[in-house]
């Protein structure tokens, strides 16, 4: 394993030779922080929103597909909903809804566990939805949100969806968001399950020993290093990973005309213009009265009938 200069911001697969056990590695630093630049969001919050974009990047890195995956969390806790959603090609967005009040009365402090519980609330679910955009086709896999973190509810995800044996380790800070996946893959015929086994758990061991201090700031090789000491491991170069935001003119053009006329005329005759801000960048789109009109005078249907700005 050669070490190389590593990115601020990319994802890095890595395998042990000659075994079925295959990985992923991503950190973030500047794209964490530019996502993070439109909205405050409060420690527990920014560090769970964190932990969901390395994740989307990491079940993203998994996939053979051109399109987008959407990693979506749903509960009744201080945290109403989460979306973070990633590219095949590495560009990645998140939002996070949640209650102030309800995250102001977490206890400093408390357990990691018990702080997630808290966010995510007792009946939350993890829904994991891909976009292909070769066939236009769409799968979607959904779980409870299960254990005491994000990542043990990967790990019941790729159990129950994917049945692979997955180990996942997830952090995020105010600076960098990291992650690292681990997977035992189907094993041919001949192999001595025996060996294949004890390979296994020396790779569970190897992700539970390391911390999350270690996973955001140690180098991908000195990781690896730790983890799979008795190993020949195989690192492959890095992907770079960078927050872009998807949202445009055209798209919320065909929003308000899904909205109709009679809806959208409303809304300027109570507020002098139509504003439509998207909830991941921040970014107000304007319309005026003439723009209003102009956008119903072919009919109410131009251009399309979506109903959401992505």
């Amino acid at each position: 394993m050669n070490p190389q200069t590593a990115s601020r911001d990319e994802v890095r697969r890595f395998i042990v030779e000659n075994r079925p056990v295959r990985g992923h590695w991503v950190r973030l630093e500047g794209a964490w922080r530019e996502l993070r630049a439109h909205r405050d969001y409060p420690q527990p919050v920014r560090e769970l929103l964190g932990q969901a974009v390395a994740a989307s990047v990491l079940l993203a890195a998994t996939l053979k597909f051109r399109g987008r995956l959407t990693l979506q969390l749903q509960g009744n806790g201080a945290v109403s909903l989460l979306v973070a959603q990633c590219t095949d090609d590495y560009r990645l967005r998140a939002v996070a809804r949640f209650d102030e009040a309800a995250v102001a009365a977490l206890p400093a402090g408390g357990a990691s566990g018990e702080t997630f519980r808290r966010l995510v609330g007792a009946d939350g679910r993890f829904a994991v939805t891909v976009e292909a955009d070769e066939r236009n086709t769409r799968y979607q896999g959904i779980v409870p949100l299960s254990g005491d973190s994000l990542a043990a509810s990967l790990e019941a995800y790729f159990s129950r969806s994917e049945q692979l044996p997955t180990r996942v380790l997830l952090a995020a800070d105010g600076e960098r968001g990291g992650g690292v996946l681990v997977q035992k893959l189907p094993q041919d015929a001949g192999t001595d399950e025996s060996q294949m086994t004890e390979i296994w758990k020396q790779a569970e061991h190897g992700i539970e020993a390391l911390s999350a201090e270690e996973l955001l700031h140690c180098p991908v090789e000195e990781l690896l290093g730790r983890g799979f000491a008795a190993h020949d491991m195989r690192l492959f170069r890095g992907t770079p990973v960078q927050f872009e935001c998807r949202c445009s003119q055209g798209r919320v053009t065909s929003l308000l005309r899904a909205l109709g006329p009679d809806e959208v005329r409303d809304v300027l005759r109570e507020q002098g213009a139509v504003t439509v801000t998207c909830e991941f960048c921040h970014r107000p789109y304007r319309f005026e009265e003439g723009d209003v009109e102009a956008l119903f005078e072919d009919g109410p249907d131009m251009g399309g009938n979506s109903t959401a700005v992505h």
